[in-house]
């Protein structure tokens, strides 16, 4: 029976991560499987890789076929490089002994180069981090600042009109003091100029009859 090692699909849409599997050749891509001996996951940087690899190791020795993908991710976790080692060993190049040593120094120089890699990536997003936090900070200060300027204008504003007010009270208070300091015009007095009565003159009748009386007493 031609058997594969493989990838099945799981996950959400537009985040699937991916079983590694050891299936029958002719069985369905996400259909019944031997054994399931690790899984991959892309999303992540660097992908996250959780692979046994002793059971890897053991179905590449019993012939079983890995994918494209399954053979780059053998490869990048060593399973390749121990088979690579172990056919040294059966042509006699060096010992058991040696090939472990060579996988163990592999080994520890893959992990260190991919510690770095999540330290240089850590590093650039702590970097953007920064920046975008900088950038908010000068955002939220030139904020403070416009807002500060309109309250000071604003005040600058209403001092003015109060000490528009204050010198227009002013004005008002002086010019009704000036008022009530200014003297009131005298009125001249008009001096009446006396009327002389005219006497009533004696009827003529009146004077005839006295001088008959002076006449009689003559």
């Amino acid at each position: 029976m031609p058997v594969k090692m493989r990838l099945t699909r799981h996950g959400r849409k537009r985040y699937a991560y991916y079983h590694i599997v050891v299936a029958d050749s002719r069985a369905p891509r996400d259909g019944r499987y031997i054994e399931r001996i690790g899984t991959y996951n892309p999303n992540t940087d660097p992908a996250t890789i959780d692979l046994d690899f002793d059971k890897a190791y053991d179905w590449l020795v019993k012939g079983a076929q890995p994918t494209d993908t399954v053979r780059a991710i053998l490869s990048y976790k060593g399973v390749m490089y121990k088979k690579h080692l172990a056919g040294g060993v059966k042509k006699g190049a060096f010992d058991e002994a040696e090939a472990e040593k060579r996988l163990e120094n592999w080994l520890s120089e893959k992990e260190a180069k991919i510690q770095a890699k999540i330290d240089r990536l850590k590093g650039e997003a702590d970097a953007e981090t920064q920046k975008q936090l900088d950038a908010e900070k000068k955002i939220n200060e030139d904020r403070a600042a416009a807002i500060a300027a309109r309250e000071a204008e604003l005040v600058a504003e209403a001092e003015a009109a109060v000490a528009a007010e204050r010198a227009e009270a002013a004005a008002e208070e002086e010019a009704s003091a000036e008022v009530e300091e200014t003297p009131e015009a005298e009125t001249p007095e008009v001096e009446t100029p006396e009327v002389e009565t005219p006497k009533a003159e004696a009827p003529a009748a009146e004077e005839g009859a006295s001088e008959e009386e002076k006449g009689a007493k003559s």
